[in-house]
């Protein structure tokens, strides 16, 4: 059985990816039946679009894979943890489930309320988190110098 850290390694491939392309290095993966289904990473950059975060990416694509616009039996793994706009993303996706790596204190969804995603998803936090939080933390550092 593949374990929650093999795909946050997958998702962090892609905020690498991200982060070498200039974008916000977050990464993110869905996964139904052990098997990735969907990968994506931050494009706003790119797309001069604020909306084009690495999680609403992976939906569009997960959807679009699944032949459906419900993903309830499906994991998406993030390197950060979704900020409340791709938490009510995923609240009308109905995620079966979310695991993130670094927690987001000034955007991240919990901060707000945890009430944002479907009352059926199950949230893990803290895979990978060092990985995920160091990355992030050398990309802003490198924006500021």
């Amino acid at each position: 059985m593949l374990t929650d850290e093999h795909f946050m390694l997958e998702a962090l491939k892609e905020a690498r990816f991200a982060a070498s392309i200039e974008e916000v290095p977050i990464g993110a993966v869905i996964v139904v039946n052990e098997r990735i289904i969907a990968r994506a990473h931050n494009l706003c950059e790119t797309l001069h679009d604020s909306t084009a975060h690495a999680e609403m990416q992976a939906f569009t694509s997960a959807s679009e894979y699944m032949g459906s616009k419900y993903l309830n039996d499906c994991t998406l793994y993030v390197t950060v943890e979704p900020c409340p706009m791709c938490a009510g993303a995923a609240f009308w996706t109905r995620i079966g489930r979310i695991v993130w790596g670094a927690d987001d204190p000034k955007r991240g969804f919990t901060r707000f309320s945890e009430k944002l995603i479907h009352p059926s998803c199950s949230t893990t936090s803290g895979v990978l988190a060092d990985e995920a939080g160091n990355l992030m933390s050398e990309f802003f550092q490198k924006k500021r110098n």
